[in-house]
């Protein structure tokens, strides 16, 4: 059933673009579907700053979609750019990939081992797996298929004739440079907006060929290597005859440009070219083209060489990882969205982007930080669920937990996700236990199976597993710590009994967890129950030393899962003999 936005009060970005998105789309088509875009680079793995290319159009197309207009949210895989250099970090690729730098990107073979036809395909597969999860509805356009179809001949043709226009309007920006400053905080960029984006300060490869014969917009692969490292030497606008000579290779030919279809625009013509092609309304670009002389200013002049206008193209922010610098699918190691599916549901990841406005960064945690991110996630579903959120907050649920098709497939009963990493960093993979632990939680409502709490317990497994690293996981000890033991001073001693006498009557996760706060508390004379305005600022030192010392004599160390967690996985009789029972 589709999912109606929930408060006509929201004004969250979203909303805003989405306004501004019809009435544009109603001037320029009136009566035709809403046409928004994104560019993807399958140079490399496609990662999680790129994933804003596409969220961030997705979030405004569906609501578009959800006030009842049609829309196409186009997905451009860029497969017909240059292979440019060989990516650390891809398993089974070493420098002899080197060969094919300059062949189109569907060209280049699939790295070893992979089951796709060509580089390309094999990086768009794992990004397209990820969007399925995502909720994620596009249409996708290969520039190879359009390309080698003849699907963009005319437009071609177009701007060979209008030549010197466009090379008077790049002419403008051949000599300018951003501030140096700027230039610094520029983020990492994709594959084909580092190509576009290269030499902004002077003539580049982007921006076509310039020699004695003249300025060029267009680039053929080579007939013999298959290679981009060609120039233009001549071309006739009447018989559209074409001669160009390869600098790989020493091979040259002349073809006639109206039935060729072994080449494509450079990239500063080329995304305008689509703009006009596609009728886009809307496509958001990376901070990096706010500099001068970037593809999306460039484009908004040239567009209109083709008959069309510029889109409303909002500004996006990077996105970074937690302990991790800058992200560039340049570099290898970078996450993908496939790797933050593995630790994270769908809804988590769609809130992330949907929460923060495009020119806002954020991180995405792959650490620790992870599980806070859940606990302000569970928070918020329960201010909805109860009707206490904020309008802003609620239209950012909304678009994270489902798009106007429906919601996405959840986690029944949602556990708290420190809860089931701490349970499956105990248990260790021994699905039994865990399930005996969970239904330990709360004795009132029993878990009686895994699926449950299924996929949020599988994610948080995988986190544990992937990104906890070893010296951090938890070992429950095979015999108790006697020396320990034996040096406990009367105090440790009575705080041990303390909790050893309220084990049977508090097994619950709530009980255990007023259990173990509580011990330091009845120890200084105050009740189990008393609230921290009541006590003075020395109770917090004491719980701290009991909680170290209940670390040390189960896991051998002073932190760990929370307590209430730890022991009921280690179970009610283990415990016992670990504290000495």
């Amino acid at each position: 059933m589709p999912i109606v936005a929930q408060s006509t009060e929201t004004t969250d970005w979203v909303s805003r673009f989405a306004d501004e998105v019809i009435e544009e789309s109603e001037r320029r088509a009136p009566g035709k579907p809403v046409v928004v875009a994104s560019g993807l680079s399958p140079s490399g793995p496609v990662h999680l700053g790129n994933l804003r290319e596409v969220m961030t159009p997705h979030l405004v197309a569906d609501e578009v979609r959800r006030r009842g207009h049609q829309v196409r949210h186009l997905i451009s895989w860029d497969d017909y750019d240059r292979y440019r250099k060989v990516p650390a970090g891809v398993a089974g690729i070493d420098e002899s990939w080197a060969e094919h730098i300059g062949k189109p990107l569907t060209s280049v073979p699939a790295p070893k081992g992979s089951p796709h036809p060509n580089w390309a395909e094999h990086f768009k597969a794992a990004m397209i797996e990820s969007l399925a999860q995502l909720g994620v509805e596009f249409d996708g356009i290969s520039q190879t298929e359009q390309y080698t179809s003849g699907a963009y001949r005319e437009q071609i043709l177009h701007a060979m004739k209008h030549r010197n226009e466009i090379d008077a309007i790049l002419d403008q920006y051949r000599t300018k440079k951003a501030p140096k400053k700027q230039q610094q905080q520029q983020k990492p960029l994709d594959e084909a907006e580092l190509e576009a984006e290269e030499g902004s300060g002077a003539a580049s490869e982007d921006d076509g060929s310039s020699g004695s014969a003249g300025y060029f917009p267009y680039k053929p692969y080579c007939g013999n290597c298959g290679k981009d490292l060609t120039t233009v030497t001549s071309y006739d606008d009447d018989s559209t005859e074409l001669s160009y000579t390869c600098t790989a290779c020493g091979f040259a030919e002349t073809v006639r440009l109206s039935e060729f279809n072994r080449g494509k625009l450079v990239w500063k013509v080329d995304w305008p070219m689509r703009w006009a092609y596609e009728g886009v309304i809307f496509e958001p670009s990376g901070v990096d083209h706010s500099s001068p002389g970037s593809s999306f200013q460039v484009g908004g002049q040239i567009v209109g060489i083709f008959g069309g206008e510029q889109p409303i193209g909002p500004m996006y922010a990077f996105v970074g990882i937690s302990g991790m610098a800058k992200m560039s699918s340049s570099r290898g190691g970078v996450p993908t969205p496939a790797d933050a599916l593995k630790i994270m549901e769908p809804q988590l990841l769609r809130w992330l982007y949907a929460r923060r406005r495009p020119n806002q960064s954020f991180k995405i945690a792959f650490d620790q930080e992870i599980q806070r991110l859940y606990d302000e996630w569970d928070k918020l579903a329960a201010k909805v669920t109860e009707g206490s959120a904020l309008p802003g907050d609620v239209a950012a649920y909304t678009r994270a937990v489902g798009t106007a098709a429906g919601e996405l497939p959840k986690t029944p009963r949602p556990l708290p996700y420190r809860t089931l990493a701490s349970v499956a960093d105990i248990t260790a993979g021994h699905g039994d236990q865990a399930l005996r632990i969970l239904s330990e939680l709360d004795p009132e409502q029993p878990l009686v199976s895994l699926d449950e709490v299924r996929p949020r317990y599988d994610r948080a497994e995988a986190w544990i597993n992937t990104h906890v690293p070893a010296d951090q996981r938890t070992i429950v000890r095979d015999e108790p710590d006697a020396e320990l033991l034996k040096s406990l001073d009367e105090a440790s001693q009575q705080s041990v009994r303390l909790l050893l006498d309220g084990l049977a009557d508090h097994w619950s996760l709530d009980g255990l967890t007023h259990l173990v706060y509580g011990v330091p508390k009845v120890q200084a004379g105050f009740p189990a129950d008393a609230t921290p305005k009541e006590l003075p600022a020395e109770i917090k030192t004491a719980q701290r030393t009991f909680f170290a010392l209940l670390y040390h004599l189960l896991v051998g160390r002073d932190t760990g899962p929370r307590l209430p967690t730890l022991l009921l996985a280690v179970g009610q009789d283990r415990v016992r003999r670990l504290l000495g029972e």
